[in-house]
This record gives C-alpha cells, sequence and structure tokens, in this order.
C-alpha cells in the first residue's frame, strides 16, 4: 500500500511528459525539461515496482490506482 503513491504519482506524472515531449519535437526544440521530468517518473516507478515484494502485475495498476485516489479523497 505505501508503493502504491509512487507508482501512480510516476504514471501520472509519465503521461503529463508525452506532450511536453511531441511539442518540444515539433518545435525542433531540445526537450531538456521533458527529459529530466520523465527521468523522475521512471526513477518512481522503478522505486515502487523494487520496494513492493513481488512487485506490480498489470492488473494491479487500477486497483492501486483507485486506492490512491480514495487515500486522497
Amino acid at each position: 500500500m505505501e508503493t502504491d503513491l509512487p507508482l501512480i504519482a510516476g504514471l501520472v506524472i509519465a503521461g503529463f511528459t508525452v506532450p511536453s515531449i511531441l511539442s518540444a519535437f515539433s518545435e525542433r526544440r531540445p526537450p531538456r525539461a521533458s527529459v529530466a521530468t520523465i527521468l523522475i517518473a521512471i526513477g518512481l516507478i522503478i522505486y515502487a515496482v523494487v520496494m513492493k515484494p513481488g512487485g506490480y502485475r498489470l492488473d494491479e495498476i487500477p486497483d492501486a490506482f483507485f486506492r490512491v485516489l480514495g487515500r486522497l479523497l
């Protein structure tokens, strides 16, 4: 349960990074901030997977999302 928050935060950050990367490439500028953000997201996801005994399966991710959402609300 404690590793759900870093996993979901990493996935949300990674999702928000995709438009930023596409914008940088379409404007022909280097995606420096996007690369830094995606590295943070990858770090959070790896931390969550490594710290949870047994790791995460793909079918567990929606449950983890709603546990985090329920805890925040």
